[in-house]
């Protein structure tokens, strides 16, 4: 199977650098050149549950702002999935005087009233990952979650069509993420319109709190009561609530596993593709929309208005392009690609242990 791409038409990468000559125009701000040079940033990240966040978007956007500003300093938090936490760490940052918020909301709608508060100090806030949709931002960045939803969701479909799974035989599983999460709710949205017309009913559907995997593991246990054999793959919305569903099969006894899906193409994901017991996830290196919040960020702080590809919930945005990650183009778009110099896994990270046979198949050294 051929690597395939999400392709999203307002998602072009143009005016990357939202200082460059040509991409920006004088906006109302308070913030002076002086002031930029040594300005307070927040970076506020949701949970801990995800590996993601400590390992990829901190370092990538701190790498990115101190590349852009040496003496400008970032103030990073992380709220562990608890929203009176991030609304604690939010109010914190606000008094210790920073210019802009970078926040990637444990509840999109409870968030609304943080960024009314920064914005009443004249502080700028950039939602990242998870949109705020009835907050008025001063820019959003993320990867396309719709696009997501519906890829991961369509692969499955055209991988059970493939093996000549019959729809009258059974249907699907899915397991959504976080209730409170906007992001999650744009990847459900894709989802749905990746199975529609797909011909595999639904058997049963589940918004996953905290998108902790312990609760979707739950979930798929009792479906697996339910349903049995009639489950016939599962659409899970992110890698660690496929784990989760994996988890739930090898309990109940439920052989051959039904494929899974999965996002976020974290370590334990990938492991789970080579080993042969999740079939998809999308990659989407955190260091790419970290590094480009920042660049927000300092075309904000310089009174830069940022050049916006795309519109989401009346706020400008930049939406990058993922890719779909299956066994077959796992080591052609995973392990052999870069981002910031960097792989985005290697060998030695995927292959000890018990995957070292799954990576010999797939021609992973």
């Amino acid at each position: 199977m051929r690597s395939t791409t999400i392709r999203v038409a307002a998602a072009t990468l143009a005016c990357f650098s939202v200082v460059a000559a040509g991409c920006s125009t004088k906006s109302k701000g308070t913030t002076s050149s002086g002031d930029a040079k040594t300005a307070k940033v927040a970076f506020l990240m949701p949970d801990e549950a995800s590996t993601r966040y400590e390992q990829h978007d901190k370092p990538g956007f701190v790498a990115e702002m101190k590349t852009l500003c040496a003496k400008c300093q970032v103030l990073y938090q992380n709220a562990d999935a608890d929203a009176t936490k991030q609304q604690q760490q939010f109010q914190s940052v606000l008094s210790q005087g920073v210019k802009a918020i970078v926040i990637d909301p444990v509840d999109s709608t409870g968030a609304v009233s943080l960024v009314n508060q920064a914005k009443a100090k004249g502080v700028k806030v950039i939602a990242y990952d998870r949109p705020i949709p009835k907050a008025k931002l001063d820019y959003y960045v993320s990867f396309n979650n719709e696009a997501i939803g519906k890829a991961i969701a369509s692969s499955l479909v055209q991988h059970l069509k493939s093996a000549n799974v019959s729809p009258s035989s059974g249907g699907l599983l899915e397991v959504n993420g976080s209730p409170t999460d906007a992001a999650a709710g744009l990847i459900k949205k894709g989802i749905h319109e990746g199975l529609a017309g797909g011909g595999y009913k639904t058997l049963a559907e589940y918004d996953t709190p905290d998108w902790d995997p312990s609760k979707a593991q739950q979930w798929v246990s009792g479906q697996v009561s339910r349903f049995h054999k009639q489950i016939l793959g599962v659409v899970a919305a992110n890698d660690g609530t496929g784990g989760g569903t994996i988890s739930a099969f090898k309990a109940g006894g439920l052989t051959p596993i039904p494929p899974v899906t999965g996002n976020d193409a974290t370590t334990a994901g990938l492991q789970l593709i080579i080993a042969g017991d999740q079939y998809n996830t999308i990659s989407k290196p955190s260091e790419i929309v970290a590094g480009a919040a920042a660049k927000v960020v300092w075309g904000l702080l310089n009174n830069k208005k940022p050049k916006a590809t795309a519109t989401l919930f009346g706020s400008p945005a930049q939406l990058f392009t993922p890719t779909l990650v299956t066994a077959q183009n796992l080591k052609q778009d995973v392990v052999d690609k870069s981002v910031g110099g960097k792989p985005i896994a290697t060998a030695a990270q995927l292959c000890g242990g018990r995957y070292a046979t799954g990576c010999s198949k797939l021609g992973i050294t």
